[in-house]
């Protein structure tokens, strides 16, 4: 079991919605790198990762993707 990168964030507040949605799909996933991001105060120069299981990162993209939070790709 290793974590790895499922996405990246612009700003916390998509962070957190993405987190929130694969919970409620019982994904567990962590955020990385919000102090960093919220003390610099630009997404673009720091920003947020969600982490998760290496096994649930397929799963995860999709259902990122289907809700709105990833464009297709």
């Amino acid at each position: 079991m290793s974590l790895v990168e499922i996405a990246r964030f612009h700003t916390r507040v998509e962070a957190d919605l993405a987190r929130l949605l694969l919970n409620d799909s019982h994904i567990e996933t962590v955020l990385f790198d919000t102090e960093m991001h919220n003390y610099l105060g630009v997404g673009w120069l720091m920003p947020v990762r969600l982490m998760g299981l290496e096994e649930d990162s397929g799963d995860a993209l999709r259902i990122l993707i289907e809700g709105g939070l990833l464009p297709p790709g």
